[in-house]
């Protein structure tokens, strides 16, 4: 509450100091006062660089000291095996028959690969009543990390081997590359070398892949999704974000464990400790501050926009044609997932108060450096360094971005111009020269995979996106460009492009491929001769990105190993969608003049529905209209936590200190979404399913006996 107020204080004696600055006075001048002087006087918080805890590295004596609580090896190891990763996700052990729980956002995909004629599992749930009815999931695979071993040396002597920035990056690469393989041999797990600290250290992790996996319980999409992207990245919520699979072994039957997290009933009271054990995706709260100035000033916002106008075509698109709602909902989804998340970014980026204890951090690391002459002999270069080089990107960002035919924002016809340009000029080499791809009876398999499958109707919109990027990256002097649009609008110009070009045709695409090669480099198609013009501009730049690339990584190694020099493991290292474990509290906070309850319940739920007017998102599903006597609406449903989470921790277990589960973490509130660049106490919030919650709903809700019981008892109940 304290820091509440001061950080409130600060902002107020912002707006004051801005107001009187642009106000003359009778009075005459007085000295210069500016908010730059209060901004100078912010400081770093301790954990503004988050409470994202390797098991490499674990806070024993933190933990101690903060909540009187001492796990031993045992501990970490049981928390650590019990743990799971699904591909972007992370997911949990929670009975000893290889009973797993992660949320129902994750299982999405899983649900439309199960559904079987007829079927339409993303909106309607799934429950097998029996294990002979639970489905076992196509191509779906879960990871448990049973290895760790401290590999640091090793690729750091690879790294120091080398002359050129370019040269030790490939070492780099190289010695994690022979690390990985030659583990694999060993131990015959998924291996991966993952770089802690920006390269101050190096860990080798060894997962064991299970790929038996089968899908035994997801709510509807609507008590899934409930709130749909209104409520995504809020809090209070009201959201049943679960699902369970099942690990099966070699024979065919559920995987026996001894390594799972018990159930919690009650769950976790208001102040208690919990702990969320996932694995966070990516975080940039150890880059340099003029790192972190080239994201606010070009990627960020070029990304956000890119996001802002997809959802808007997607989401019109749905509209106009509610028939293909599933074919493109997934889609949906993410760009507004994505959206949301983007908006904060460039709302951390540009708040003057987090921007300030980047700063602060920056230059208390800067002078612990200066101050040690063997540091600085070895490190004090590299922030003027490293600040060059985003000034050097800057010059070629945009031309670098315009010419990127892939990816979000991307349209298909550009991309599909490029890999017709790329295969003319590796056909016309002789075959010991081409790429892999292009020789021998390759050939024919990469010419069937290179017409992507094109909505044109949706494409229209996306390349009409793409071509005002570019417009404004490239600016009216481009010849290339300026062809294309012929003096058009970007939304006229996509129009008559793709009604005239011949990309638009697969069968004469397919004869170009099998024509000479010449005639796709000659062909007066606009797509296609503006990627013949700007080929060989195209790989300069991605040259030069490539270059900058190399030495800003160079770079990183050397900050990272200054970094790991002076604060050790006091403090953790950025996410890298690896295992980690975050403490905090069940908490409330303040916000919009009021204040969030650490928990929220059932009642919540049908408040939201009836004051909605029963329509979408805040429908519900008919089973949930008329609840049987038995259950209990102020049951908790959903509760916020201090824990430090971001992307990739969807499906983490929210645990005790006894290791029990009292929740699965599945979202986090507005105010945490500038948590890439900080962590911060006063209002980022991780929000969960509650414990109780999901027992209520399973046993009065959906009357999945066989489930509930199964996670009272910890194993199958027969």
């Amino acid at each position: 509450m304290l820091r509440t107020i001061i950080r409130s204080s600060i902002v107020v004696l912002l707006a004051s100091l801005v107001f009187f600055a642009g106000c003359s006075s009778s009075q005459g001048t007085r000295p210069e006062v500016t908010s730059q002087q209060v901004l100078d006087n912010v400081k770093a918080g301790q954990f503004d660089t988050g409470r994202m805890w390797t098991f490499d590295y674990p806070p024993v004596d933190y933990f101690k000291k903060t909540y009187g609580f001492t796990p031993d090896k045992a501990w970490f190891e049981k928390a650590r095996l019990s743990a799971l990763r699904l591909p972007g996700c992370t997911a949990s052990f929670v009975s000893e028959d290889g009973l797993v729980f992660t949320n129902h956002h994750c299982a999405r995909s899983s649900l439309d690969r199960v559904s079987k004629p007829g079927e339409n599992l993303a909106d309607n749930g799934f429950y097998a009543a029996t294990l002979a009815e639970e489905r076992k999931v196509p191509n779906l695979y879960i990871d448990q990390l049973v290895l760790i071993k401290d590999v640091t040396d090793e690729v750091q002597k690879g790294i120091e081997t080398g002359k050129t920035d370019e040269e030790r990056v490939a070492n780099r690469d190289k010695a994690i590359a022979d690390i990985e393989k030659r583990s694999r041999d060993e131990t015959k797990l998924t291996c991966n070398v993952l770089s802690f600290y920006n390269g101050g250290k190096y860990s080798l992790y060894g997962f064991k892949r299970y790929r038996d996996v089968r899908l035994v319980f997801a709510p509807e999409l609507a008590l899934g999704f409930f709130g749909g992207d209104y409520d995504n990245f809020t809090y209070p919520r009201y959201d049943l974000d679960i699902s369970f699979f099942r690990v099966y072994d070699d024979s065919g039957q559920p995987l026996k464990t001894e390594n799972f997290f018990k159930w919690s009933r009650a769950g976790a009271a208001e102040n208690e400790a919990v702990f969320v054990i996932g694995n966070p995706g990516t975080t940039n709260r150890l880059f340099s501050y003029s790192q972190i100035e080239f994201m606010r000033d070009y990627s960020v916002p070029l990304t956000s926009m890119i996001l802002d106008n997809l959802v808007k075509i997607y989401s019109a698109y749905i509209d106009k044609y509610p028939d293909q709602r599933l074919t493109y909902l997934t889609q949906l989804f993410g760009f507004s997932n994505s959206q949301k998340l983007y908006s904060g970014r460039v709302k951390g980026l540009n708040d003057p108060i987090l921007m300030a204890k980047k700063r602060d951090f920056e230059r208390t690391f800067k002078l612990a450096v200066t101050n040690n002459p063997q540091l600085k002999a070895q490190y004090g270069h590299l922030w003027d360094e490293l600040a060059g080089l985003q000034t050097e990107k800057g010059k070629v960002f945009g031309e670098f971005q315009s010419y990127a035919f892939a990816g979000p924002g991307r349209s298909a016809y550009f991309g599909l111009a490029s890999r017709l340009v790329e295969f003319a000029n590796q056909v016309k080499l002789p075959e010991a020269q081409r790429n892999g791809m292009y020789k021998g009876a390759t050939l024919d398999s990469t010419k069937l995979r290179l017409y992507p499958s094109i909505n044109k109707e949706l494409e229209q919109e996306v390349l009409a996106l793409q071509l005002t990027i570019m417009q404004k990256w490239l600016g009216s002097g481009h010849a290339a460009l300026n062809k294309v649009l012929a003096g058009r609008a970007p939304a006229v110009a996509a129009a008559d492009l793709i009604k005239s070009s011949v990309l638009s045709n697969k069968e004469q695409v397919m004869k170009l491929l099998d024509g000479n090669p010449d005639n796709i480099l000659q062909s007066t198609d606009l797509f296609v001769s503006f990627m013949v013009t700007i080929v060989d501009r195209g790989k300069e730049v991605r040259n030069r990105w490539m270059d900058l690339s190399s030495k800003e990584q160079s770079r990183v190694q050397l900050l990272g190993r200054a970094l790991f020099g002076v604060y050790g493991t006091s403090i953790p290292p950025d996410a890298t969608f690896s295992l980690r474990i975050a403490d905090g509290v069940v908490k409330g906070y303040e916000y919009n003049g009021t204040i969030a309850p650490p928990f929220t319940t059932f009642y919540g739920l049908y408040d939201r529905f009836y004051s909605f007017s029963q329509k979408d998102p805040y429908a519900l599903p008919d089973r949930w209209k008329n609840p049987f006597p038995s259950f209990k609406m102020s049951t908790p449903m959903n509760f916020s936590s201090t824990n430090d989470i971001v992307g990739g921790n969807s499906g983490s277990p929210v645990v005790n200190k006894n290791l029990e589960v009292v929740g699965i973490a599945f979202d986090g509130n507005i105010e945490s979404l500038p948590n890439n660049l900080i962590s911060t106490e006063e209002a980022m919030r991780c929000v969960s399913v509650h414990s109780a919650g999901i027992l209520e709903a399973l046993e009065n809700i959906y009357k999945a006996d066989r489930l509930a019981g199964e996670l009272r008892a910890a194993k199958i109940v027969q």
